[in-house]
């Protein structure tokens, strides 16, 4: 195989790592080489962009190690039986790339993860040298995020932990028996002991000797996790169902959601259920509802027959649209749970509510000041100066939100 330069596997392997979705620097701790000596800084808004859940725009460096892989798991494009263009970076290369990125203002840390070569314990031997060295050779203060690997020893993981900001553990597809089908030399059982040792080591963390003196802090930004839909036949409440029991058993800070999508090989056998992007975008709102809104996966999910959500029309207002009865709600008088399930209010704009109608009665108008979106919520409210009459139960009001049907290409 001709050899590569750095620029060549830059290319290769920033596109393999396209498909890792855990992605976000939000919740570690603040750490900035202005306050001394050191490189970077954790915080601030900074070549790939995601979204942290506080909704800061971060950039990261987003990488794999290799696309090299041992394992010939059907759903991933760099299995070994997948024909695809191979590279691999060292150590070093890594280390120089990150800084020299961060150097040019282009990203404000890392997102590493990596293809299985050789061994499990050799790969995640190699992603904690590259946090070490950037961490202790080269004083780095930015943010890393290591994808680690649950088959390598613990005591690997537990040094990942104490020089990245969080670590990521997947746990592949929604079932078991989907992982054990389509990613034969992965075990379940293996992948939950590790995201419990991560976990644990995180909690004990927190905790101070008997001294006072507290142990070095641990994955300060916690652990996440990504899981794939579409390639198997799992519907929405299932794989809702095992993010809510993966956020209660691990405390993750985060469930990714990979769309599936076959690519021109031995992955176009698996099944493409569902739209997948579509189906990505409604099951984080939905993650989301289920969090901090109040809803619990019945009421979510029950808005269909077969146990998926309406790919349509957001979660909260297919629930609406289904619970009419329970509308319109009067915005000066509604409690924040009833407040929080109104199409088109967020935390936010409840939040402002709340505090706005201690001192005057509250207006329309005021809802749009507020960032409410009114187009949504106007159907399911009353409040000075608006009453949506009959709009609340009009046999047409689903219409008005859905897309509009298209027409589909002959040729």
């Amino acid at each position: 195989m001709a050899r590569l330069d750095l620029s060549e596997k830059l290319a290769i392997l920033s596109d393999a790592a396209k498909y890792d979705a855990s992605c976000a620097s939000s919740g570690t701790s603040r750490r900035d080489s202005r306050k001394g000596d050191g490189l970077g800084s954790s915080e601030g808004s900074g070549i790939c962009h995601a979204y942290a859940p506080d909704g800061r725009c971060i950039s990261l460096l987003k990488i794999l190690l290799t696309n090299f892989c041992i394992y010939d798991c059907a759903y991933c494009v760099n299995r070994v039986s997948s024909n695809v263009k191979r590279a691999r970076f060292s150590v070093d290369e890594v280390v120089t790339l990150t800084l020299e990125f961060y150097r040019r203002n282009y990203i404000e840390g890392l997102f590493l993860s990596s293809g299985i070569v050789k061994s499990p314990d050799e790969t995640m031997g190699e992603m904690v040298e590259i946090a070490r060295k950037l961490r202790q050779e080269h004083r780095f203060r930015g943010y890393i995020h290591l994808k680690t690997i649950p088959d390598a020893d613990p005591l690997l993981i537990e040094q990942a932990g104490l020089y990245a900001d969080r670590l990521s553990i997947n746990v592949e597809l929604p079932t078991d028996a989907s992982v054990k089908s389509y990613a034969p030399e992965k075990r379940p059982e293996t992948i939950r002991k590790a995201m419990a040792d991560v976990r644990l080591r995180k909690e004990a963390g927190a905790e101070r000797s008997h001294t006072g003196k507290r142990p070095p802090k641990f994955a300060p930004a916690g652990q996440s996790t990504q899981m794939i839909v579409g390639a198997d036949g799992s519907n929405d409440a299932t794989i809702l169902r095992q993010s809510t029991r993966l956020y209660s058993s691990y405390k993750l800070k985060r469930v990714y959601y990979s769309a599936f999508s076959p690519i021109p090989d031995a992955t176009a056998k698996l099944p493409l259920i569902r739209p997948p992007l579509e189906r990505e975008h409604r099951l984080y709102q939905a993650d989301w509802l289920l969090r901090f809104y109040g809803f619990d996966l019945a009421e979510i999910t029950g808005a269909t027959t077969d146990g998926n959500l309406d790919l349509q029309i957001d979660p909260k207002l297919a629930w609406a649209l289904q619970n009419r009865h329970l509308f319109p709600v009067d915005v000066n008088r509604a409690d924040r749970e009833t407040l929080l399930r109104v199409p088109g209010l967020g935390v936010k704009t409840v939040n402002r509510i709340l505090t706005t109608r201690r001192h005057r009665t509250l207006r329309y108008e005021d809802l749009t000041r507020m960032g409410a979106s009114l187009k949504k919520a106007r159907a399911f409210i009353t409040l000075q100066g608006w009453t949506p009459g009959a709009l609340t139960d009009s046999a047409d009001l689903r219409a008005r939100f859905a897309p509009p049907p298209e027409q589909l290409s002959l040729f």
